[in-house]
């Protein structure tokens, strides 16, 4: 667990300039600015311990939906190459269980489990031996890693999967609520929302979600160092990936979801999301907070 005690830039008094230029600022686009700054500082903060290590340096970036974690580990990515450092972006949403995988866990265990997202529907294991795998990466030993097709709910073939032909000397891996801990057992006990009142009401499917996550605890040791982008509330994260889905609806990109099919999908990350907003910013190394329009108020490091 990182130190309690935090260095904390806040956002300045209306009498005062930003005191940081990504402060006050949105952050959506990879073009952005204020992006661009933050990613340039985040950098800053761990560059020493990047260079000095003689592996891959591991660099976890956990924010809930639409908290704009996979644009800012593209950024990253972008600056560190520029500093000379080869790095790759392992996205934990790449591992989910294919669709004929998840139906099979649907059939054995649980029907929600059909849904991907909660802990138990990604494959750990491979993300494991990626990351075992990468400090020997070169031409004549490829590394290899999935790619999932959010289009079509599955895994793209292994023939389209990225080949990594150069050990990186920084990886970032980015997802949702990385670095979460299992609930206590009496946290289970009443239900979230409408849907584990009525599809999970004997609690087998949250019991059995936050059992997996223990197998999640050996990939977040991993971490040299983890950042988390906190969102303000659940009910904010829920409107931010809502207006995500919005544009996919207005591009009819395939299996884009209406609000009636968005709640209900929302609904099976409410658990843990909630309890990724009390926890993971005392776990964290760095802590980005966010206001309602993804605007930084804040940045702390341990």
């Amino acid at each position: 667990m990182a130190p309690a005690c935090r260095r904390k830039t806040r956002l300045a008094t209306p009498a005062m300039p930003p005191v940081a230029p990504w402060i006050g600022a949105g952050m959506n686009g990879p073009g952005n600015a204020s992006n661009e700054a933050l990613a340039g500082h985040l950098l800053d903060q761990y560059a020493g311990r990047i260079a000095r290590s003689r592996r891959p340096y591991v660099l976890g970036l956990s924010g809930l939906q639409g908290s704009g974690k996979s644009t800012l580990a593209l950024v990253m990515r972008q600056h560190a190459q520029q500093l000379g450092w080869p790095t790759q972006v392992l996205s934990l949403d790449d591992f989910y269980y294919s669709l004929s995988d998840r139906e099979e866990l649907a059939q054995q265990i649980h029907p929600l489990l059909r849904t991907r997202g909660v802990p138990g529907t990604h494959e750990i294991e491979l993300l494991l031996s990626v990351l075992a795998a990468l400090p020997r990466a070169s031409a004549r030993f490829p590394v290899t890693h999935p790619r999932f097709d959010k289009g079509r709910d599955t895994r793209y073939p292994p023939s389209r999967w990225p080949r990594i032909t150069c050990a990186p000397k920084l990886v970032i891996v980015e997802g949702w609520a990385l670095g979460i801990r299992p609930q206590l057992r009496s946290q289970l006990a009443e239900p979230v929302n409408e849907l584990e009142r009525r599809e999970d009401a004997d609690g087998i499917w949250r019991l059995w979600v936050n059992k997996q996550l223990r197998g999640y605890q050996p990939l977040w040791r991993k971490f040299d160092a983890l950042i988390v982008l906190q969102a303000p509330s659940w009910d904010i994260v829920q409107r931010w990936r809502s207006e995500q889905e919005q544009e996919l609806l207005a591009r009819h990109a395939p299996l884009a979801m209406d609000a009636v099919a968005m709640h209900r999908f929302l609904a099976h990350f409410e658990r843990l999301s909630r309890h990724a907003l009390a926890t993971l910013p005392a776990l964290a190394d760095t802590v980005v907070e966010y206001d309602d329009e993804r605007h930084v108020t804040a940045l702390s490091h341990a």
